[in-house]
């Protein structure tokens, strides 16, 4: 090959990924290439110390050493984590991914059509790392005995009200499934985040929410808040003293939350999927796995597929919900 000839292929190549860059499309000759070949950027859309946060820096370390390159966090808090979920989306370096919760890869544009970004057009799952249920909590001055509380619940009309960390939330969309099976009228109150949920709990200022594990049963055992129940089918590993919801006669409150990991749309293939079995290696490792359970959250790791078909179960039914609910952002 002489020296004009190599020049010309390799402006070729350069046009070649201008137009891809353009289009969202990655040429051949990128998917071949090794991967990656520079740091990754994981971004987060909640800040430091936020539950997506510790789980992305738990995980970061160890991805880091099975793909040969650094993978940093990047947080980007704000609109419940769209705002992370649409940079991931429009990312075109090859090299930035997002953690996620159900709500960006669901029903981020179903509950606001405005989102910028579409979940399922310009994202692409790679997996489903953790899940956990929600534990009904509830002010420290209410009723500890259920079929007391759920009673008073039902007596106080609109004089309840339950905080959520904001509209649309999972945590949101479940104490709406709450009311529907109780006949509670509690009033949704949105913060900014769980942590000032649990401040107006303890102030006695809001009376019920649904909380992760990890941040519930701690404020429960430091006599804080009081447990009800947890949203799973039957008791949790995570909460394995805590009834169900449907055993204090509360049906069709099944929600899980969860963490998964999501790309641009356009990232070749064979790097969802080296992302994808790294990540089912790393959250099955026993250290790795203690871990996250002492975070409140079960170890999953699923194959892309698997996490496109539970995104699209939860679109279902969360839309249904939201639209019986009358759930609109603000």
């Amino acid at each position: 090959m002489t020296w004009p000839t190599l020049g010309k292929n390799r402006r070729a190549l350069l046009r070649a990924a201008v137009a891809a860059a353009a289009t969202g499309a990655w040429p051949l000759w990128a998917q071949s290439a090794p991967w990656p070949q520079r740091p990754l950027k994981l971004l987060v859309g909640f800040p430091p110390g936020s539950s997506p946060d510790v789980m992305a820096r738990t995980l970061a370390e160890p991805l880091a050493q099975v793909l040969g390159q650094p993978v940093v966090v990047d947080n980007r808090p704000g609109a419940s984590g769209n705002i992370a979920a649409d940079a991931v989306a429009r990312a075109r370096d090859g090299h930035t991914i997002g953690l996620m919760i159900n709500g960006n890869l669901t029903i981020a544009n179903i509950l606001n059509p405005a989102t910028p970004y579409d979940p399922f057009t310009d994202l692409v799952p790679v997996s489903l790392l953790a899940t956990a249920p929600l534990v009904l909590v509830a002010a420290p001055q209410l009723p500890a005995d259920a079929a007391q509380l759920l009673a008073a619940g039902r007596s106080a009309g609109d004089g309840w009200n339950y905080g959520s960390p904001g509209v649309g939330t999972v945590a949101h969309i479940g104490m709406e499934m709450v009311k529907a099976a109780t006949g509670w009228r509690a009033v949704h109150v949105p913060f900014p985040g769980n942590p000032q949920v649990i401040q107006a709990m303890s102030r006695g200022d809001v009376h019920v929410a649904l909380l992760p594990p990890g941040l519930a049963l701690a404020q429960v055992q430091a006599g804080k808040l009081q447990v009800v129940g947890v949203t799973s089918a039957g008791r949790s590993t995570l909460a394995p003293n805590v009834p169900s919801l449907a055993e204090l006669g509360m049906r069709g409150v099944e929600l899980e939350i969860g963490n998964a990991l999501a790309a641009p749309a356009g990232m070749p293939r064979a790097h969802i999927e080296r992302l994808a079995a790294a990540l089912a290696d790393i959250v099955r490792r026993p250290a790795v796995r203690q871990q996250l359970f002492a975070q409140g959250w079960q170890a999953v790791g699923t194959a892309p597929q698997g996490l496109a078909h539970r995104m699209q179960a939860d679109a279902a039914r969360m839309r249904a919900i939201i639209e019986r609910a009358g759930i609109r952002p603000q």
